[in-house]
């Protein structure tokens, strides 16, 4: 193979996560020609509304999706944290490569810390994950509605719309950006989206040309940990509507997986943990859902979910 088409958002993360791999792709194959198709996706034009609010599950990938299917790509690179549990007919995740750090950052011009708030602060994020985890150590701050890429969040702080806000320590870390005060907010305390920080390389399932061709950026602790994580969301049929967070930790042939499903305003955080063979990953998963669901968490979601329909 010649050639091969990379489809991507456009935004300074996305184009980053691309040519990644293309260096990668470039570095091993001598002589490979790597486009880059780059398109808008729902999650990108629509801006001006929380995610929560937008509705479906393919938010930032169906565009991308419909490029590969179309054969006008021959690969996707996404974000794990953005690709729907079920995907399209005939398309398949080829590769999941070793994953950045998961953890969530804070960030502020001025404070040091989330402790170091002051009562009454307003800090701004965009998703109910984080914001019911905030609230929940800080139930007094003002929690506000922030969209746009990675680099639009970080300037609408350092401009002083917000006193700080909460973003994926791998999106900074990767496009190089940094504010004047920084913590890390990382599990047990706080816990991270499924997949957060892992990228996934999407394929058509036929293409076994293809799927050769990406099989070395395949790491197989990442992607035992991701899938766990995804039978977990996919058990509680997750998506932005919902503040539920998870992680698993590959020790040996052992996992553990801890998960948190929790009221937006906080008034009720349910966390529950597994631990078992990484053979058995999606069944636990899905137990770990199980168990939140018996303990409150069904209330929650078929109350959430009623107030936000999914969408497609």
């Amino acid at each position: 193979m010649k050639k091969i088409t990379i489809a991507t958002r456009g935004s300074a993360l996305a184009l980053w996560q691309a040519e990644h791999i293309k260096a990668r792709l470039q570095e091993t194959y001598d002589g490979l020609e790597v486009d880059l198709l780059v398109l808008k996706t729902k999650g990108d034009i629509i801006l001006d509304v929380p995610l929560a609010k937008v509705g479906g599950k393919g938010l930032f990938v169906k565009e991308i999706e419909e490029a590969l299917l179309s054969k006008k790509a021959d690969i996707a690179v996404h974000s794990m944290k953005d690709v729907p549990m079920l995907l399209p007919e005939g398309l398949i995740l080829g590769a999941i490569p070793e994953r950045e750090v998961l953890s969530d950052l804070f960030l502020s011009r001025t404070y040091k810390s989330l402790e170091d708030l002051p009562h009454g602060a307003t800090l701004g994020t965009s998703s109910l994950r984080r914001q019911a985890q905030v609230l929940s150590l800080r139930p007094d701050l003002n929690i506000t509605f922030l969209r746009g890429n990675v680099g639009t969040r970080l300037q609408k702080m350092m401009d002083g719309q917000y006193d700080a806000i909460i973003l994926a320590s791998a999106g900074i870390k990767r496009l190089g950006l940094s504010a004047p005060f920084e913590k890390e907010l990382a599990p047990p305390q706080f816990l991270p989206a499924v997949g957060q920080g892992a990228l996934g390389i999407e394929i058509r399932e036929d293409d076994t040309e293809i799927a050769e061709l990406i099989s070395f950026l395949n790491h197989e602790e990442t992607r035992v940990c991701v899938e766990a994580e995804r039978a977990f969301l996919s058990a509680l049929n997750g998506g932005c509507q919902v503040p539920i967070a998870g992680i698993a930790k590959l020790q040996g042939s052992e996992i553990t997986l801890e998960g948190l499903v929790a009221e937006p305003n906080a008034s009720l955080v349910l966390r529950q943990s597994l631990k078992g063979s990484s053979e058995n990953r999606i069944e636990l998963g899905k137990e770990l859902a199980q168990k939140l669901l018996d303990s409150g968490a069904k209330d929650i979601l078929d109350r959430l979910y009623n107030e936000n329909p999914l969408q497609d």
